[in-house]
């Protein structure tokens, strides 16, 4: 039986299409084996205090971190207030883990700001904040999205669309995972000391 110059270019296509399917297969294993690059907590910033503050200052201790403003209507006190919770059901395991609040809002987010905003939710959350350039840089080493969005009815005529996972970090830096909007507490306590 002869093949046609038709069937000859789709038993052609079918053959390249297979040798490349495995070749997917094959890298996709090997990234999964490799992993993207470490994704490592990296910041240079000022705290509610007026102290500047790094990620290697925290070295030895969990993180925890939330990005978000103190003029924020819902979601960022929501979290800051379960980030409290959490730190409480840990009880004395509490003092391995560092909850920080990193503002993407410099221009409304002062250390003063933020050392009246703070402290409402828990003594050991860290806020901190920049200028417009360290909290972009921030941002991006955290691969975190934020945007200002023009409201009238808000402060300053705007308000900031943006990232809301609670991310987690190993002692040496290393992200550990993250937990999305509204993941109960027990979860995480739960999730954290499993980890720790």
């Amino acid at each position: 039986m002869r093949l046609s110059k038709l069937q000859k270019g789709l038993w052609g296509f079918a053959a390249i299409a297979i040798v490349g399917f495995v070749w997917l297969q094959i890298s996709s294993r090997g990234e999964q084996q490799t992993g993207d690059p470490a994704f490592r907590a990296d910041f240079e910033l000022t705290d509610h205090q007026g102290m500047v503050q790094t990620d290697e200052y925290f070295t030895g201790r969990w993180m925890l971190i939330f990005f978000g403003f103190a003029n924020c209507p819902d979601v960022c006190p929501t979290t800051l207030a379960e980030i409290a919770a959490v730190m409480d059901a840990l009880g004395t395991d509490a003092t391995q883990v560092q909850p920080l609040f990193i503002s993407i809002d410099p221009e409304r987010d002062t250390q003063q700001a933020l050392a009246e905003f703070i402290p409402q939710f828990d003594a050991n959350i860290i806020g901190l904040t920049g200028t417009a350039d360290q909290i972009e840089r921030t941002s991006k080493t955290f691969r975190i999205y934020y945007e200002k969005i023009e409201e009238a009815a808000s402060p300053n005529g705007y308000t900031i669309g943006h990232s809301s996972q609670l991310f987690l970090f190993d002692p040496q830096g290393g992200y550990a995972g993250a937990w999305t909007y509204g993941t109960p507490t027990e979860e995480i306590v739960s999730d954290l000391r499993a980890r720790m």
